[in-house]
């Protein structure tokens, strides 16, 4: 029942706009504000369309049985929000926070102070503790809801100013013109919270002195309490709050000891930073695409091409190096159909803001309103 409702909810919020020709080159864009969409087996994009920050291309790709990733694009009087949202253990988290996380933030950052990290903050928390509520409403008829947990990737361009907050392993990193000599360098917006990093298995290690298990090693990677990789997101009840870590969820999501404190957080790391003429792009992805590209490559491949169809080239960059990995050829993982192609790749999403400097100069008020969201499934 909660997946029909909210599936309804959403199809409210597809994108919208017609199709039509591609936009290349550096300026100008798209159909619109919203840009041309388009499908290709799996894969849906938006080529290229214009936002209150400049420019955007949007893509994701599908490799779960059902979409798991979400993400969305607003635009308006209080600047660019852009949302990645990275679930796991099932779509509901995702979705919940593609359809409420903005909201939040607009009512707080709509006050006197208008945009703020603290604000940013308190939208994630909010969000968290509205979706805690309502696994605790369908505890009884729908479980499983307590093991749905979902990475947050948010970024927020306000006047001259971006803020990054982030919970989880999806990532953001600035496309950088190097002087006058024509070459791009990638700059890291975020921090992975996964277990694979020695910072945070010194940070989980930290707040849990007394479990020697807080962190394990199984089949060469790093889980915290042998389950999950994330140490922040949003959901995932069952590692924050012991009366959903019992029956009737599955019992490999069941820690034996008792949780006396929450193991998981959904307070987000948040970095602000000033934008400068040299700041060509931003690239907002889900973990999917940087297991497979480095940052460095990622923004040589936006550097090198036409703005249009950026998205859309990264994940399939990131498709191709998949495949290679794997002895095959690309025209054979495209083949592949969804939840059987989750054994080659992830669920990959990718957003990419094209900075317009004069237009963040002459304010906000200046670009199109504008509101997107990727494909709900394919």
């Amino acid at each position: 029942m909660l997946r029909q409702l909210m599936r309804l909810l959403t199809s409210l919020w597809r994108p919208f706009g017609g199709r039509g020709g591609d936009a290349a080159g550096g300026g100008g864009g798209g159909d619109g504000a919203t840009g041309r969409e388009g499908r290709d087996g799996l894969l849906w994009y938006r080529d290229l369309g214009r936002c209150a920050g400049g420019e955007f291309s949007m893509a994701v790709v599908q490799a779960n049985q059902v979409l798991e990733d979400q993400s969305q694009i607003e635009s308006g009087p209080f600047g660019t929000f852009i949302g990645v949202y990275d679930g796991h253990g099932g779509p509901d988290a995702a979705r919940y926070v593609c359809d409420h996380l903005f909201s939040r933030f607009r009512e707080i950052s709509s006050g006197p102070q208008g945009v703020t990290s603290d604000g940013i903050r308190r939208a994630f928390l909010a969000t968290e503790e509205s979706f805690i509520t309502l696994v605790s409403q369908l505890w009884n008829t729908q479980p499983d809801i307590a093991t749905t947990g979902c990475c947050c990737l948010v970024g927020v361009i306000c006047q001259r100013t971006l803020y990054v907050a982030n919970l989880g392993d999806s990532r953001a990193v600035l496309g950088k013109k190097v002087g006058n000599t024509g070459e791009i360098a990638a700059i890291s917006l975020s921090s992975d919270h996964n277990a694979n990093v020695e910072a945070v298995r010194q940070e989980l290690k930290a707040h849990h002195p007394n479990d020697p298990e807080i962190v394990v090693l199984k089949h060469g990677v790093w889980r915290i309490k042998g389950i999950i990789q994330v140490s922040r997101s949003i959901g995932d009840a069952y590692m924050k709050y012991a009366q959903y870590n019992r029956e009737p969820i599955n019992s490999k999501f069941r820690i034996p000891e008792p949780m006396n404190m929450p193991i998981l957080t959904a307070n987000p790391s948040i970095t602000t930073h000033h934008l400068q003429p040299s700041d060509s792009f931003l690239i907002f992805a889900s973990d999917g695409l940087w297991e497979h590209l480095s940052d460095q490559k990622a923004v040589e491949i936006v550097h090198s091409h036409p703005r249009a169809g950026s998205a859309k080239r990264l994940i399939k960059a990131a498709l191709h190096e998949a495949a290679r990995k794997r002895e095959m050829r690309y025209s054979d993982l495209k083949r592949i159909d969804k939840k059987v192609r989750r054994h080659f790749h992830d669920d990959i999403t990718v957003i990419v803001i094209f900075l317009n400097h004069d237009l963040m100069v002459k304010g906000s008020t200046q670009g199109p309103q504008l509101s997107v969201r990727s494909a709900l499934d394919h």
